[in-house]
């Protein structure tokens, strides 16, 4: 990923997979450049599932996948796990502070996951969030929280996120002049698409995306899935 002068960093589910007709429009679209498009997976997935996904949908191996919304990064063809991102996290990340508040709150039911690295629940009742995210300022708990889809919660350590996770690999791997496009179709996708980046907001996204306010660096596409990324690309970069 080092020395890329193209790139692509992209949601997985309802962004780049969704549309099968479209992922392949745009992979071979990419194929046909005279450069070449690094690719960033940026995903609300746990590892096992993202790879699985990737497997299934035949998606090419990218060269960064991040998962669990941010607070997780693997690099290279093994996925090898970046130990640096994990120790800047758990530095503020106070876990069993978030499930001791949130126990106590009716509307949110816990996501069972492999990973320490976030608390991710499905909420039934949207008052459950505003009553959670009071609870958490009033005892001072480190934490973010993001709220998409009208149904998911997550709680992760307050310096991670999907923004700053691809902030981090740009800056990291030295590629931050790198023709960009980021891409995304619900809230927890609206970090990375408003870090001044030129962006895509598919055609599918949830309303918390379709109603944030207008900008010229994010691109409103009218195709789904990889269709509206393929529209963005040709949007920003058609040179």
């Amino acid at each position: 990923m080092n020395g890329a002068t193209h790139l692509l960093a992209t949601d997985l589910d309802g962004t780049l997979v969704g549309d099968r007709a479209g992922l392949q429009e745009l992979l071979d679209f990419y194929e046909q450049q005279p450069y070449e498009v690094g690719l960033i997976y940026i995903t609300g997935r746990h590892l096992a599932s993202a790879r699985q996904l990737i497997a299934d949908e035949g998606l090419p191996i990218p060269h960064a996948l991040v998962t669990d919304v941010g607070t997780e990064i693997y690099t290279g063809g093994d996925f090898q796990k970046d130990e640096k991102w994990e120790a800047r996290l758990m530095e503020e990340w106070k876990p069993q502070h978030v499930e001791k508040l949130a126990q106590s709150i009716d509307g949110l039911t816990p996501q069972e996951l492999p990973v320490n690295s976030r608390r991710s629940y499905h909420v039934t009742d949207a008052q459950a969030v505003e009553q959670f995210r009071t609870l958490l300022e009033a005892q001072s708990v480190p934490h973010k929280l993001i709220f998409s889809g009208g149904k998911d919660l997550d709680i992760l350590p307050p310096a991670s996120g999907k923004g700053q996770a691809l902030s981090y690999l740009l800056e990291r791997h030295g590629i931050s002049d790198a023709k960009l496009l980021v891409a995304g179709d619900s809230g927890n996708d609206l970090e990375m698409l408003t870090l001044g980046f030129p962006s895509v907001i598919v055609g599918n996204a949830q309303p918390e995306l379709k109603n944030h306010e207008e900008h010229p660096l994010i691109f409103r596409a009218n195709r789904h899935c990889a269709g509206g990324i393929y529209e963005a690309w040709n949007h920003f970069h058609a040179d």
